[in-house]
């Protein structure tokens, strides 16, 4: 509602007058009265302005009033307090309404060339079109029992002609009449089944069948991805005759006939003809549509039957040589045999494809461990029994069945642990297979070895039905899945057959312990499965619960070291104080561990602590012994450090050894020593990086080790002397090599090596030589007795030339 206030109708009056024309059916508003451009000085103008502010003043004191008629200068003025936006629209012109247009012969070419990205699923959508014919028949029949009393059996046959190229697909369902054959098939995306499905909905049986597939009405229109013409009899029990339906390619019209050919008559249902191109004439090969057929169509509800070629074998009369029955001629006693040879009758016969039975479908109760063995065996091609299984419905937000299966073995070769595309997981919609091509939507990666089949009805899918949508449907799904197989795992390990769990970590081990890099959601469920070498158990793997269990008292938190191998680990100078205070040690064996147990952090509360890094806190720590030691070692930890350099960040008396002089430990928040290793070795590792990561080493010393104590007297008496200063340098190259670091020089480390081993070694096993010398002169004392003069001789080196 819009009012005229005093200032406007000042304004008004010092502007001019408004003339209006045709006054009787103008609303009096603002807009009105100040837009409009007539203006004039007349001589009634103020007369004009007290009249009208009297006007507007009696209508803004009458507001409940829709409508006040006013006589300015005798002429009645319909006034409105409402919005001038509707008086505007009012006045715009009428707007038409337009149908949206398609040209058919484009829509066709997207269809057959942009819809579908795989040419072999037109088989699956006939097969489906067929089966939902059956269906509708089964449910009509129910309250019309004149449907199906021909006695007809209820199954779709496939027959195909390799040498013209031609397939026929005949099923026995509920057929078309004429008008259903035009709106279906002459009709683009209008679905017969979305449409009975409708009409269900709004009846009293809504829900009563929920197995029809159909429901974008394109699936027919795949015929044209192999096939130049189809053609398509249709015979429907509301109807006495049988109607042709043929279309082209690339046409944009089809044909609509009635048969009249008595061979062809049908007793009911739908025969589908296609001349295939000429380049996909091989789709025609009786083996190739068999393979089809089992891929995509395999649990389907109605028997399918393939037109095949089959053989027997017998025996047959041979016909003698003249020359040979000559000869047995000649010898009339003798006993005549007939020749007879074995030969293969050839014969075409109808055979049924699909005779697995969709397992899922069934009660898991009613199932036994070798039905499911067997349906694993066949659908996956396996030859082993699977570790595990697991079937179930879901049921709530998302319906959906599943029977999921854990392999005996890993896959060998192509199928890689990073990969997630391994076409384990097959998923079908009412029993139609859609796809088993995906990256990660049901399943992570980590648990891609999984194999085993989901079937659902409420899976959002394009319209090709290939391509599963991101949407929160699929979620769910894989939030459930995965919890299913935690479980199955779960019962593995707790199996009392200990063998059953140590076989799936050999083969499985890898992929669980990615999990824990890339499934921080699922910490909890991953880490009761893991399983390490330790320092108890050198020989076979414990889980981290066994490891709480033999945890002391005064242990705080989980220890582990990583290694290349078990031998290393053992030899590795960082466990000389745990297995004096007999604490447990993981060994992180594998080059995922590392990272895997860096990302859970903790488990049961219990911190993983790697023991080659800094600030190791074993729980004994005495200040005053500790501040003793350092002030006496101190001074030659400054002088250690003045010595190395930068190769070290700090020199510090060490609580972790016991009988190594010293070792090389990683900062606390750098790499390791193994992960330093494992980055070398990546072929496409970046190089900056491992200066920034590697850069903080601290250079722990040994104070009861009499080498350090060597070392503290050298600082004090002769701290500039070479030989003590080498030693250093050996001393931290030799810590490098014993903490798992690789030596950046390893020809100047061997150079320093042998000059301190010839050092040591020098003479210590030489031989002493003693010279042979001349007989002694004799002398005769005072008293006349002779005696022989002394001579002393000297040792000589081997191989002088004295």
């Amino acid at each position: 509602m819009h009012r005229l206030s005093r200032n406007s109708v000042s304004a008004i009056v010092r502007n001019g007058g408004v003339r209006y024309r045709n006054l009787a059916a103008v609303p009096l508003s603002s807009s009105n009265l100040l837009n409009d451009s007539d203006r004039q000085g007349d001589s009634n103008l103020a007369q004009f302005s007290t009249r009208l502010f009297s006007a507007l003043s009696t209508g803004r004191n009458n507001l409940s009033g829709s409508k006040a008629q006013l006589n300015l200068n005798g002429l009645p003025i319909g006034s409105r307090y409402e919005s001038t936006v509707a008086a505007s629209q009012s006045s715009d012109p009428p707007a038409e309404k337009y149908e949206y247009q398609a040209e058919v012969s484009r829509l066709m070419d997207l269809i057959v060339h942009s819809l579908y990205s795989n040419k072999e699923v037109f088989l699956r959508e006939l097969i489906s079109n067929a089966s939902d014919a059956l269906d509708k028949l089964r449910f009509l029949s129910v309250t019309e029992t004149g449907l199906l009393s021909d006695g007809l059996e209820l199954d779709i046959r496939v027959q195909s002609d390799k040498d013209n190229g031609i397939i026929t697909i005949t099923d026995s369902g509920i057929g078309m009449t004429r008008q259903e054959l035009v709106d279906c098939l002459g009709t683009i995306a209008q679905s017969g089944t979305a449409k009975f499905l409708k009409a269900l909905k709004d009846s009293k049986d809504a829900g009563a069948d929920n197995n029809l597939i159909g429901q974008f009405g394109v699936g027919f229109y795949s015929a044209f991805l192999v096939s130049d013409k189809v053609v398509v009899s249709t015979k429907s029990p509301k109807s006495d005759k049988q109607y042709v339906w043929e279309g082209e390619a690339n046409a944009s019209s089809y044909l609509v006939r009635e048969e009249i050919d008595p061979e062809k008559i049908l007793p009911r249902g739908t025969r589908l003809t296609l001349y295939l191109k000429r380049d996909d004439k091989d789709f025609a090969h009786p083996e190739r549509i068999e393979k089809l057929l089992k891929n995509y169509s395999q649990f389907v509800s109605f028997p399918i039957y393939t037109w095949k070629e089959k053989g027997f074998t017998k025996e047959v009369e041979v016909d003698e040589d003249p020359a040979e029955a000559k000869k047995d001629g000649e010898d009339e006693t003798a006993e005549k045999k007939k020749k007879t040879k074995t030969v293969v009758e050839r014969y075409w016969d109808w055979e049924l494809t699909n005779e697995t039975k969709p397992i899922w479908l069934r009660n898991p109760k009613e199932v036994t461990t070798d039905e499911y063995n067997e349906f694993y065996k066949k659908t996956f091609n396996e030859y082993l029994e699977p570790l595990a299984s697991s079937h179930f419905t879901t049921e709530g937000e998302v319906e959906f069945r599943s029977v999921l299966y854990v392999p005996a073995i890993a896959p060998m070769g192509k199928d890689d642990i990073a990969n997630p595309k391994t076409k384990n997981i097959r998923l079908y919609v009412k029993r139609v297979f859609i796809s088993d091509d995906f990256d990660g939507e049901l399943f992570p990666r980590y648990l891609s070895f999984v194999k085993g089949v989901v079937d659902s009805n409420d899976l959002p899918l394009n319209v090709s039905r290939e391509i599963l949508q991101e949407s929160r449907i699929v979620r769910i799904m894989r939030k459930r899945l995965v919890r299913k197989t935690f479980d199955m795992i779960l019962g593995i390990s707790m199996s009392k057959e200990r063998e059953d769990y140590e076989k799936f970590w050999e083969n499985f081990g890898k992929h669980l312990k990615l999990g824990c890099i890339e499934d921080r959601e699922n910490h909890k469920r991953l880490a009761p499965l893991l399983r390490f070498f330790s320092s108890q158990s050198e020989d076979y793997v414990i889980s981290l619960d066994e490891y709480v269990e033999n945890m002391k008292p005064e242990q705080k938190d989980i220890y582990y070291i990583a290694a290349d191998s078990v031998t290393s680990a053992r030899n590795t100078p960082f466990l000389e104080k745990l297995t004096e205070k007999e604490f447990e040690v993981l060994y992180l064996v594998e080059p995922i561990d590392e990272v895997a147990i860096t990302n859970l952090k903790s488990y049961k509360e219990k911190n993983f602590v790697d023991i080659s890094k800094e600030d190791l806190d074993l729980g004994d720590k005495n200040e005053e012994k500790e501040k003793e030691i350092k002030q006496e070692f101190g001074q030659a930890c400054d002088w250690i450090k003045k010595r190395l350099g930068d190769k070290v960040a700090s020199v510090q008396i060490s609580t972790r050894l016991s009988t190594s002089p010293c070792v090389l430990v990683s900062g606390k928040f750098g790499w390791s020593a193994n992960m330093e290793r494992l980055m070398k070795a990546q072929s496409l590792g970046d190089s900056s990086s491992l200066d920034y990561m590697r850069g903080r080493r601290v250079f722990e010393i040994n104070p009861e080790h009499q080498i350090i104590k060597n070392l503290n007297d050298a600082y004090r008496n002769s701290p500039n002397d070479e030989e003590a200063l080498r030693s250093i340098d050996l001393l931290y190259n030799t810590a490098l090599i014993s903490s798992g670091f690789t030596p950046e020089n390893p020809a100047e480390l061997g150079g320093k090596i042998y000059e301190m081993m010839g050092m040591a070694l020098s003479g210590k096993w030489a031989t002493p030589v003693y010279e042979v010398q001349e007989p002694s002169q004799t002398f005769r004392t005072e008293s006349g007795e002779s005696v022989e003069a002394a001579q002393v001789i000297e040792p000589a080196e081997a191989g002088s030339q004295k």
